[in-house]
This record gives C-alpha cells, structure tokens and sequence, in this order.
C-alpha cells in the first residue's frame, strides 16, 4: 500500500524562514529511518508559494495564477511511503518531528487495480517506459 504523508507547515515557512539546525538534523534522521526501513519511495521539500503557481480550468482552458497564495495552508513537503498496511503508515506518520505549527495528513494512494484490469494493465506499461527513461 502507498501512501502519501502531506506536510502543511506553519505560516514562518511560507515567508520563506529555514528550519533550525536541530530541525534540519531531526528530518534527516527520520528521512533516514525511512530509508532503512525500506518504506521511502519519494520525498521533497518545497519552496513557498509565491515561485509556484496555479491553475484552473474552464471548458479545458486553462488560467494560471503565479504565487503567492497568502492566508492558506499551503503545502510545504511530501513524503511517498510503501508500507504493508495502514497501521504501518499511521506508525510513521505519528513519529515525524514536527513543530507545534505544523499538520500533516496522510492520505492513501490509489493503485492502477483500483481502476480494473485495463487501467492495470496501462499503467504498468507506462511505469515500464517511464522506468526506462531514468
């Protein structure tokens, strides 16, 4: 089972502050632990938004709207876990070293099978290509 592990900092890194040394140092063990584990299949950080930018769609046109986004928690860091089961990534969820301002959701990852055989099947198929290409 994959998950995703959602990061939504507070306000201080949306202005752009760093972590501390001793924050720094605390998700790298974790990164680490992940690691060894096994479980770590993709992890980033992000810069604040106002370097991104959104878009929305009308009748398949779409509108974009540089950063930034104030007054919203925006996303701020992702990590992609594989774990065997949901206890699992609520296991690794809870031991992120997180500050008082922080959330992080976690939310579960569709599979190709989730969609049937075909779309399987496809996505495989594409995963192969893209595996390639690395």
């Amino acid at each position: 089972m994959r998950f995703m592990m959602l990061m939504y900092p507070g306000p201080q890194a949306e202005a752009g502050a760093m972590p501390s040394a001793a924050q720094i140092q605390a998700m790298m063990q974790y990164n680490a632990a992940l690691v060894d584990a096994g479980v770590l299949l993709a992890g980033d950080g992000l810069q604040p938004s106002a370097l991104g930018a959104r878009a929305t769609f009308r009748d398949g046109v779409a509108s974009i709207t540089p950063g930034p986004f104030p007054g919203e928690r925006l996303l701020g860091g992702y990590w992609m876990i594989k774990v065997a089961s949901r206890e699992e990534a609520l296991s690794w969820l809870g031991k992120i070293p997180a500050s008082d301002a922080d959330m992080v959701e976690l939310r579960q990852v569709f599979e190709p099978e989730d969609f049937g055989a075909e779309v399987a099947h496809e996505e495989r198929e594409l995963l192969e290509r893209m595996a390639r290409q690395r």
